[in-house]
Formats: C-alpha cells, structure tokens, sequence
C-alpha cells in the first residue's frame, strides 16, 4: 500500500465519525453503534445511506442541503472516502458519518427500520454478474433488512444496460416508482425533478457528461412482501460498449428503452 494511502487511512482514524469496519475487524469486536445511530448523531432523524459513495459527494452534498437528515456514506475504499470525510470535518458537518466496510455487511451496523433511504451513485453495472448489481434483487432483498416497509431507493447512473435492468426489475416485482428520466440534463425541466440532482456531481458524473453521455435517474419505493425476483429477459438486454473515461465510444441515445 503507497504511503498516500496509508497516510489517509491513519487520518481517518482520527476523525470521530468515519468507522472503520472491514470484515476482519467485525471478526473480532462488534460495531457498537447498531441499533444505536439515533445516540451516534443525537436526534432521531431518518437515515440515508450512499452506497459505493466513493468521494462521498453525494453524503456531503445532501448533508449541505438538508440538515435534517442524517446521511452515512459507505464504501471498502478508504482512499477515496477520505475526501469526504475531510470535507465534512472542515465544514463541521454534524450529520454525516462514513463506514468504511463491504455493502453485503449492512446488516451488520444497522437493525430493520434504521434505515430510511438509500443512494446508489454511478455503480458499476456488474453486467455480467447479477448478484453483485446494487439494485439487483439479491442486493435488494438485503437493503430490506435494514430499512423500513417503504424505503427509498435513488440510481443515478450512466450505463444504459442498469437503467433498463432496474426498470425491468421495479416493473417485475411491481414495485412503486417515484421518479423516472432516462435523460436528467437533457429532459425540460418540469419541476418534478429535484434541483440538487443537478447541482450535486460525483466525480464519475463529471467524467461522463464531458463524454456526452446522458445520465439516467430512477427513484422507487422498496415495499414490503415477498422476497425480490429477478426478472425475466433481463440478460437479453443490450451491454454498455464502454467502460471507462480514456477508451472506448459514447454510448448512442438508440440503445436506451423505448427510444
């Protein structure tokens, strides 16, 4: 490990509301805020998670604009949760926390109902591996654990191929959907998407729009009921021809659902 990183690590240690909780770790002690968040933050405001938040734009970002929330970014990679965490700390941002663990260990630091929404900012799309998709169903059915009977579910995304799937899923497992543009930054704006959709950018957000490429949001409620399924002919659907910010072509506007 480069000694940036190991200096960012042992920064964060320091820092009273990053966690630090890998797998190891949970091996050996228990994390003592679970059931607790409400005593961590001292009031009892609702919940949201960024998951895979990276930077951590969107924990801070949202954190700015709405102070009566508690926001909690989550990610294995410490590096680049750091800047996060250290936006927050120099801003003295009361509502914000940073855990610093693997997503499929949720359970792990949050009883059911603790949890009141959760972001998903520019995953990757796993298009060849169902059950790590972050709005799959096998994820899904684990966020359930820790949320209540109607949680929120926000995928900002650039891939195409996770737009259509998480469409495909919602509309499988009849699912209530709050919003929906397959084009945020270039639909007319009618009031019905919130602003700070616009005004708050992750740093793959940035990389992508500079490539032209449109990003896609969809919001919906994660009801209460059976367990999730999969739904059917998603496989079939067309792959993203991209994969990163320095090679391969934009994605044509033609392979989105029902263009």
């Amino acid at each position: 490990m480069g000694k940036n990183k190991l200096k960012k690590f042992k920064e964060m240690e320091e820092i009273p509301f990053v966690f630090q909780y890998p797998w190891g770790r949970l091996q050996q002690e228990k994390f003592p805020f679970k059931e607790k968040w409400k005593e961590f933050f001292g009031n009892g405001n609702p919940v949201t998670l960024e998951l895979g938040c990276g930077k951590g734009e969107y924990t801070v970002g949202l954190a700015q604009r709405f102070p009566e929330r508690n926001f909690i970014g989550v990610d294995i990679k410490g590096a680049r949760m750091w800047t996060g965490a250290k936006q927050a700390l120099e801003e003295g941002l009361s509502n914000v926390a940073f855990l610093r663990t693997d997503i499929e260990l949720l359970h792990h630091f949050f009883n059911k109902a603790e949890v009141d929404e959760i972001w998903i900012t520019f995953p990757d799309p796993q298009m060849k591996k169902v059950s790590k998709r972050l709005t799959g169903s096998r994820m899904l059915n684990l966020y359930r654990d820790v949320m209540g009977d109607t949680g929120k579910i926000n995928l900002k995304t650039d891939s195409p191929f996770l737009y259509n799937y998480t469409n495909l899923l919602i509309e499988h497992n009849n699912l209530s959907k709050v919003q929906d543009s397959k084009d945020l930054y270039g639909e007319e704006d009618n009031g019905e998407i919130p602003t700070f959709l616009k005004e708050i950018r992750t740093h793959y957000e940035q990389q992508w729009l500079q490539r032209g490429l449109s990003i896609k949001y969809i919001s919906f409620l994660l009801n209460s009921g059976d367990q999730l399924e999969e739904p059917e002919g998603a496989e079939d659907l067309e792959k993203d021809t991209y994969r990163s910010y320095s090679r391969g072509y934009i994605q044509m506007p033609n392979m989105i659902k029902n263009e």
